[in-house]
């Protein structure tokens, strides 16, 4: 150590430290100063614990993540919760909506912090248009034909659906407990038009989910094409980030990286 300077013995330490966070999860997001936020906004019939596959590869990368607990009541209201997110956070946000939910992040997205878009399997609506409109060109999902409303006007899915239309490669015990925790979907949120569509000014990423019995996954391919989005399509059901976590990992990173 005697012939050691102090200046030298200084860049080996410094050294040895940017090597070693060079090897730590999510480094490369890190060092390049991003410190974008990843909100995550789940669809009908669901609740933010859908999001549990996908926020642990994007946690593993050093993102911040945040799933909203949409209150399901209207689509005025899921908006509401998702902006009070957005305006929460100090830098950029990446918005993520499955099914229904793209309906809300393409409403809650016009703040300035959202730098992009990203579609899980969902609607993607111009402005004026309500969801009971959209797909009329398609055939009926099977998923949709099983949905009745109840005495209040609420929409459910019974447990042989979601393990039938829903998830149906999601292994059955885990079906089970998502028909226990879905949330009730009014049916009148179909006929509320949305007001303004943020994916107009903004970078898109759609997931096509090429074997869903939820939405038609030629229409979801339209809704990508419509909006110029980013595609990636994956042979699942309508929930991929269930069953195909990792690869809609990877399209949200993506996007942060955008």
């Amino acid at each position: 150590m005697k012939n050691i300077s102090k200046t030298a013995l200084i860049s080996s330490v410094a050294l040895t430290a940017a090597l070693s966070a060079a090897a730590l999860p999510g480094h490369a997001l890190a060092a390049s100063g991003n410190d974008t936020t990843v909100v995550l906004v789940h669809g009908a019939f669901a609740d933010g614990s859908s999001w549990n596959q996908v926020t642990p590869f994007l946690q593993a990368k050093g993102v911040k993540v945040i799933a909203v607990q949409n209150p399901l009541s209207s689509l005025a209201d899921d908006v509401a919760a998702v902006q009070r997110v957005v305006d929460a956070q100090t830098g950029k946000v990446v918005l993520v909506g499955h099914s229904w939910g793209g309906a809300v992040i393409t409403q809650a997205g016009s703040s300035d912090k959202v730098k992009a878009l990203v579609y899980v399997a969902a609607f993607a609506p111009s402005e004026g248009e309500a969801l009971g409109g959209l797909g009329k060109d398609y055939p009926v999902p099977p998923g949709i034909a099983t949905l009745k409303p109840d005495a209040n006007g609420n929409l459910e899915l019974s447990p042989e659906s979601f393990a039938t239309n829903f998830a149906q490669d999601v292994p059955k015990e885990k079906t089970a407990v998502l028909a226990t925790t879905q949330g009730l979907l009014p049916a009148k949120v179909f006929g509320e038009p949305v007001t303004f569509a943020a994916w107009k000014n903004k970078p898109n990423y759609y997931i096509v989910a090429s074997k869903d019995r939820m939405i038609d996954p030629g229409l979801q391919a339209a809704f990508a094409k419509k909006i110029n989005a980013v595609t990636t399509t994956l042979p699942t059901s309508h929930v991929p980030m269930l069953s195909k976590p990792k690869a809609v990992a990877d399209a949200i990173l993506a996007a942060v990286k955008q």
